[in-house]
């Protein structure tokens, strides 16, 4: 039988093994290609998208607020006579 030291000098061996085996390079080679792959893709981090959600967010806010403002002057304000031409 296997003792505890057996199987962790076996799984030592078999993870320096496998550092040096071809999967291990093909796996780094995959990732590389896909980190190239999406660094020339126009994309966002989530921490800059959700600050322009925010930013969006709060705009849309000051401009209902000044819709609303506008409205309430429009409606203080009597409409201007019609002119003659």
């Amino acid at each position: 039988m296997l003792n505890a030291k057996s199987l962790d000098e076996l799984a030592a061996r078999i993870g320096k093994a496998f550092e040096g085996s071809p999967a291990r390079d093909l796996e780094k080679n995959i990732k590389a290609m896909l980190q190239s792959g999406l660094a020339r893709l126009d994309l966002v981090t989530r921490q800059e998208f959700d600050t322009q959600a925010e930013v969006l967010r709060k705009t849309r806010e000051k401009v209902e607020r000044l819709e609303t403002r506008v409205a309430e002057l429009e409606a203080r304000t009597p409409p201007a006579p019609p002119t003659l031409v």
